[in-house]
């Protein structure tokens, strides 16, 4: 087996790197080439003996999709024609994609209690959903083709962070800045869904290709949905931190894209992972350890 990793240098995608290390054969990121040339990226390919490329290649910038001409053109670049080329390069060389997607995909039928499966239709509410959306669709038309692929759909994301120039912190890592510098902070207590765990995620991914599942939609994320408010409580409680904690609604926070209110994915086809509780409580043992 030989692997491929595009976005290798991101938060998941560091992480890939090591659950997948014994059959690595390369991973790249921006700063090596413009994966949006897709001849230069093609050639690169060719070059590999890969049997399974790994895109964690993605423009998630959620507000600035919504109203910047640039980003929203970028997005779609890369949440979109980026996995329709990899696609068309996988069906052709009769190798495996494995694509990640978001819960953003959903939330615009106002659910608020069934978690959404693997096949419920797609009904985002903001733009970069959409752009993730149109990236889904096109590895659903290569399907129709044949393409063996895993499309991974996952959640808020947490973990050690990546050393690429774009790596965004996740919610915890910002909670834990933000309570250094404050003793009072406004957190949404809504938009359910639910947290993973980088590591967790990537071991899942390679658990999923090892075991040579059926190719389709999958669902990975942390089990046990909760809110951001939520979250940041259990946060602060572990790390004994006393400040003032306020809950206010998604209307009462302003930004440029609609969140949706409820995204919880069900996983219907893998065996559950660990509680995000769990999970986040080893991040914040290895960030002691680390002298954080």
């Amino acid at each position: 087996m030989s692997i491929i990793i595009l976005g290798s240098q991101g938060n998941l995608g560091q992480q890939l790197k090591k659950a997948f290390v014994n059959e690595l054969e390369a991973a790249w990121d921006h700063v090596d080439f413009d994966f949006l040339d897709f001849k230069l990226l093609a050639k690169k390919l060719d070059k590999t003996q890969t049997s399974l490329i790994i895109n964690a290649a993605a423009y998630n910038a959620v507000d600035n999709c919504e109203n910047d001409e640039e980003a929203k053109v970028l997005a779609y670049k890369l949440n979109r024609d980026l996995p329709a080329f990899l696609a068309n390069y996988a069906l052709e060389k009769g190798i495996k994609l494995m694509h990640y997607s978001t819960d953003y995909v959903f939330g615009g039928d106002n659910r608020l209690t069934r978690p959404y499966q693997e096949l419920d239709q797609a009904c985002p509410v903001n733009e970069y959903g959409r752009s993730k959306v149109a990236g889904e669709k096109e590895i659903a038309k290569r399907a129709l083709l044949g393409l063996e692929y895993y499309l991974v759909r996952t959640s808020k994301l947490f973990g050690p962070l990546g050393s690429g120039n774009f790596v965004k912190p996740s919610f915890f890592d910002l909670m834990m800045k933000l309570a250094k510098e404050r003793d009072t902070l406004q957190v949404i207590d809504g938009e359910l869904s639910c947290f993973t765990y980088t590591p967790d995620l990537a071991q899942a991914s390679w658990q999923l290709y090892k075991d040579q599942a059926p190719r389709g939609i999958y669902h990975l994320s942390n089990s046990e949905a909760t809110t951001w408010h939520e979250a940041a409580l259990y946060l602060f409680q572990k790390l004994k931190l006393e400040l003032r904690l306020e809950a206010i609604k998604s209307e009462d926070w302003t930004r440029a894209a609609l969140r949706p209110n409820f995204s919880v994915l069900a996983n219907t086809r893998r065996p559950l992972l660990r509680s995000w509780r769990e999970a986040l409580d080893e991040y914040l043992k290895s960030l002691t350890e680390n002298n954080y």
